[in-house]
This record gives C-alpha cells, sequence and structure tokens, in this order.
C-alpha cells in the first residue's frame, strides 16, 4: 500500500480545515487552493502550502477542475480530497484527476455517475430488492404522458430532477390541474441549474422523516455502514439539525434499513465514504431515496457514536487499505447532535444576511466540538454557502446532547451578522423535537418568525402542536420508539404551559 505524502484540499472554509487536521495527525503535508474572497481565510494558513486559483465565483475558481489538477501536478501532489459541494460529486472531475495520475479520495467515476442520476440510482439497486418509492423509472419528456402517469401513481406527487440536489428541481404537486404548470417549471429550473431538464414523478410521501446511513467501502470489495442519521428538520429542502443515532429507529429496522444501505453501495461497487439516504413513513415503512456519493456536511454525528475519524478511513482507502473495522466491530455509543449555524435571518424566511464577524465567541466545555473555518474580524463571502460553522455536541445519551446543545448555543456568541442559531435553540426545546415525533414539515407546521422573539412560544403554536400531533398519531404505535424521557418532559411541559 502506498502511502501518501501530499495531498489537496479542492475546497474551502471548515470542511477544508476539517481533511487538513486529519492529513496532519496521519503526517501527511497539505496544499489548500483559494480565491480572491478567501485569501485570508484559515484554510490557507493551516495548510503547508496555498495556492491562488482565480476570482471569487465559484466557476472561476473552486469549480475549475483543470486550474486545480494542474496545481496539484505542479507540486507533485499525491491525491485530491474534494471535501462536499463544488467538484465532489463531480465524475468528469474524478475522471480527469486520475488520468492526471493522481488519486482521487472519493468513489470511482462510474459509481458517482450511476448515484448521480436518481433515475439511474434506482435501476441499480433494483435486484437487491431495496424498497423504492411509487413512480416513474426513466425520465420524462412528453408532459401530457407525464400526466396520465401521475394520475396512475395517484396525488399528491413530487416531481424531481433526475439530477438534482437541494432542492432545486423540486415540485409537490397536489391535484390533476396544477401538474402541467409545475412540471414545466421544474423542467427549467433543473435546466438552469444542473444543465439537464429531465425529471420523474414519484408519489409524495405527506409526513416522512429523512433519515440516512453513513456507509464506508474499500477496494477490496468490503462495505460497512455505520448506522444512521436523522436529518427531518430542514428548511428549504435542506438540513439544519441532524442527530445520531435516531429517536424512532428500532434495533430491528436499523439492521435491516443498514442492509440496504450496504446494497445499495454495492449495486455500484462503491468505495471509499458515502450517505444512503431513506425516506420513512407515518407507519415507519422506508423507501430509498438517493445516494450521496462523498462525505456529507453531518459527519461529525456519526465520528462522535463511532469513535472513527471518517476522513481518515477515507484516506486509508484511496491509498488501497483494507477497512480498519469490520461491521461487527461497531456499535453506537452515547448520542450527538449537529447544527448547522447559517449567516441566515429565520426572521426573514431563512434569507442570507452576509457581514462581518464583529464577535465571534465559540462555545466550549466537555462534549462540544465545533468545526467552522472563520474568526472574529472575518467576512462571510457572498460567493458560497452561508454556512459559518457546524456545532456538535455529544451526549452519554439523548437528553444530555440536547441539553448540551442549547447550553452550547448560549454559550455561541456571535454579532455583527443574523444567525440560525436561535431558530436551532427554538427547534431543540420544542416538544416535538424533545418527543422524537417530528418530521420534514417542522417548519411549516411549528415555526413562526415571532416566536423567535418571546421566551415562550405564543398559544397558537401550543394548540397547533396538540393539534397536528392528534392528526399524525395512529393506531400502530408510530412513536413507541421515541425515547421515555422525551415522553415525561413532553408532558410535564404541557402541563406546565397549558395550566
Amino acid at each position: 500500500m502506498k502511502k501518501f505524502k501530499k495531498i489537496l484540499i479542492a475546497n474551502r472554509g471548515e470542511i477544508a480545515l476539517r481533511v487538513i487536521r486529519s492529513a496532519k495527525e496521519l503526517g501527511i503535508k497539505t496544499v489548500a487552493v483559494f480565491s480572491d474572497a478567501d485569501r485570508l481565510a484559515l484554510h490557507t494558513k493551516m495548510a503547508d502550502e496555498a495556492v491562488y486559483i482565480g476570482e471569487s465565483p465559484s466557476k472561476a475558481s473552486y469549480l475549475d477542475g483543470n486550474r486545480i489538477i494542474k496545481v496539484a501536478k505542479d507540486l507533485n501532489v499525491d491525491a485530491i480530497h474534494p471535501g462536499y459541494g463544488f467538484l465532489s460529486e463531480n465524475a468528469s472531475f474524478s475522471k480527469s484527476v486520475t488520468e492526471a495520475g493522481i488519486v482521487f479520495i472519493g468513489p470511482s467515476p462510474s459509481a458517482i455517475e450511476i448515484m448521480g442520476s436518481k433515475l439511474a440510482a434506482k435501476d441499480a439497486v433494483k435486484k437487491y430488492n431495496i424498497p423504492l418509492i411509487p413512480g416513474t423509472d426513466k425520465a420524462i419528456s412528453d408532459v401530457d404522458k407525464a400526466m396520465e402517469l401521475a394520475v396512475e401513481i395517484g396525488y399528491p406527487i413530487l416531481i424531481k430532477a433526475s439530477a438534482g440536489g437541494g432542492g432545486k428541481g423540486m415540485r409537490i404537486v397536489e391535484k390533476s390541474e396544477d401538474f402541467k404548470e409545475q412540471i414545466e417549471r421544474a423542467m427549467s429550473e433543473a435546466n438552469s441549474a444542473f444543465g439537464d431538464s429531465s425529471v420523474f414523478i414519484e408519489k409524495y410521501i405527506t409526513s416522512p422523516k429523512h433519515i440516512e446511513f453513513q456507509i464506508m467501502g474499500d477496494q477490496h470489495g468490503n462495505i460497512v455502514h455505520l448506522f444512521e442519521r436523522e436529518c427531518s428538520i430542514q428548511r428549504r429542502h435542506q438540513k439544519v439539525i441532524e442527530e445520531a443515532p435516531s429517536a424512532v429507529l428500532s434495533p430491528e429496522l436499523r439492521e435491516k434499513m443498514g442492509k440496504c444501505a450496504v446494497d445499495v453501495a454495492r449495486a455500484c461497487n462503491y468505495y471509499g465514504a458515502g450517505t444512503v439516504e431513506f425516506i420513512l413513513d407515518q407507519n415507519h415503512d422506508f423507501f430509498f431515496l438517493e445516494m450521496n456519493t462523498r462525505l456529507q456536511v453531518e459527519h461529525p454525528v456519526t465520528e462522535m457514536i463511532t469513535n472513527i475519524d471518517l476522513v481518515k478511513e477515507q484516506i486509508n482507502v484511496a491509498q488501497g487499505g483494507n477497512l480498519s473495522f469490520t461491521q461487527e466491530d461497531l456499535s453506537i455509543r452515547g448520542h450527538a447532535v449537529e447544527v448547522r449555524v447559517y449567516a441566515e435571518d429565520p426572521t426573514n424566511n431563512f434569507l442570507p444576511d452576509i457581514g462581518q464577524l464583529a464577535t465571534y465567541e465559540r462555545p466550549q466545555g466537555i462534549g462540544v466540538r465545533v468545526d467552522d473555518g472563520f474568526e472574529e474580524g472575518m467576512e462571510i463571502p457572498i460567493f458560497y454557502d452561508p454556512m459559518i460553522a457546524k456545532l456538535i455536541t455529544y451526549g452519554h445519551d439523548r437528553q444530555e446532547a440536547i441539553q448540551r446543545m442549547i447550553r452550547a448555543i448560549d454559550e455561541y456568541n456571535i454579532t455583527g451578522i443574523k444567525t440560525t442559531l436561535e431558530f436551532c435553540s427554538f427547534v431543540l426545546k420544542h416538544d416535538e423535537f424533545v418527543s422524537g415525533r417530528f418530521d420534514t414539515k417542522f417548519v411549516e407546521r411549528f415555526f413562526k418568525p415571532e416566536y423567535l422573539n418571546s421566551d415562550e412560544a405564543t398559544e397558537e403554536a401550543k394548540i397547533a402542536s396538540i393539534l397536528v400531533h392528534q392528526l399524525l398519531e395512529s393506531d400502530s404505535g408510530q412513536n413507541s420508539q421515541a425515547s421515555e424521557v422525551g415522553k415525561t418532559l413532553k408532558i410535564s411541559n404541557w402541563k406546565k404551559r397549558l395550566n
């Protein structure tokens, strides 16, 4: 097995710092790349070498694969780590890196290509009998034919861009008279965002949980899962709070979903770190959603409950090594929660609030981890994702992890810009979250901007929570897996608030 001496990180911000730290612990030198906006960024200071690659817009810098490969060759780099976003799931870039004689720290180009298309991914996993949401199995170009298929599937239906992500090219259609307008909009948006207007349609699951499984494979056919992450707290179809493990999965369901996640990876001969995403309905039936062929933003919660450095394992696998653990070696230890600290204004529809970090003081203490890329006085660039940091807490159980997160949020002092910290605190204290009942509709059902301006939610919010819970409650005992501690807190909280 050839050991890397130097790797280039084709990314910026907190993920670049994250990779640099693990590389340093392995004795590997690092190369950072940066744009105009990132000349003074922390990742350029922490790396052994830093190279300017272009102007601030990502197309002129972090998405310029040819420029990045040239830098890597000029500096005799052994491998390139793409982080997440940017070029991390670009099969063409991965192939070009390999053809240049450099190792791509990630899966094969073919695996990226297959799983990068939701339709190709569905086709690939069929032989493993992976549960799929009812819907079309090929791209749609004939709108009239699509309307007929929508009727067969049954409304409500979901239109999704085949090459999409992040909620782009996605439309929920409740009734047939809205279908034509919505599919045309979805196709147009998909073409603008991904250069591919193909879409497909599937049955819309009205109250789903978003559960994903971390998988890791090597180049010798070994694949394992490192348990699940609960990612249902979202705004604009993008995650804001994640935790591991989920409060609602039984050991039996966890084992079943984990096996499916491993089979999805086998379907494309996967190696490296990846994530298999599922939706879980009210009856605890699950369906394959997609696979992300990279390291996820929320990977730290998995690291906390498994005590495994996923970046080090990525590097090990890319060097040709065997996985350093087996499925039997893995177990869940405690509980972890992550909140994404965005430079956004929750009181103004979560719009970006770019500016200078006038004050920036991180929380500290046992069980608290901050992955960030900023310091006090730095500017949040307008050109990139507005995430400032990831705040992660760990506890021996879910209650402790949540309470530790609430404390850490209180200690996190950021001024000069609006952030999502207060919103995250609101969620963590809400009865729906504490009980584990929440789903991807939490923000829509339970959050209003004015709730952040008071210590207690308004009476309207209390009543809404009770009513929604009663509507969603079923005879199947769907909430039986929620923690007893959560139930006790919920009951006592309601008694206090409504008396």
